[in-house]
């Protein structure tokens, strides 16, 4: 009778071991299939649009012809989480379609010891963003600070001719934030 009692518990123990090991590993394809499930809701709401990469930035630039007889309005924001001061140098400009612009962003490290930022952009409306060319960006780059220092970075763009006509105002929003665990790299 107690080896019957044995081998069920044993039993019922490997049950259990499978059950787990079923749910660590629904737990982890969940967490991986979050960052694809992440861009394809925000594709789709329009929020939250991430800056594409422009792999031929320069030769896009080269190609285009300044559109005089349109102006677009770019809104600069800027968003800081922790302990940075980050604004745009200036809130709004009017600019042309295929006009080269330079803009600077400032931030303003107000921690007592050394860390480093990164910048994520994203811009309103959504379908502006594949018009919307870099030349030059401190975006997606993790940024050294020292304690108190204060840095100036500079966004080199270029809005497409190819812009829809309905679209007369873009906003180019930056979140900066302290990356965590960066303490050590910044102070290299």
């Amino acid at each position: 009778m107690a080896n019957g009692n044995s081998q069920k518990t044993s039993g019922l123990h490997k049950q259990m071991v499978v059950r787990l090991v079923v749910i660590v590993v629904a737990m982890f394809a969940f967490g991986y299939a979050l960052v694809p499930i992440y861009k394809a809701i925000c594709e789709i709401t329009g929020i939250n649009v991430l800056t594409p990469q422009t792999k031929n930035a320069e030769e896009i630039v080269k190609n285009t012809q300044v559109d005089k007889s349109r102006s677009i309005e770019v809104i600069f924001d800027a968003n800081e989480r922790g302990k940075f001061q980050f604004k745009p140098e200036t809130n709004r400009m009017m600019v042309h379609p295929g006009e080269l612009v330079t803009m600077n962003y400032v931030v303003y490290n107000n921690l007592k010891n050394d860390t480093a930022g990164q910048a994520i952009p994203s811009y309103l409306p959504s379908k502006a963003a594949e018009h919307f060319t870099k030349l030059e960006c401190f975006c997606f780059k993790q940024q050294p600070f020292k304690a108190g220092e204060t840095k100036e970075f500079p966004v080199v763009f270029v809005i497409n001719p190819k812009l829809p006509q309905d679209v007369h105002t873009i906003t180019l929003s930056y979140t900066f934030f302290e990356v965590a665990g960066a303490t050590a790299m910044a102070a290299e």
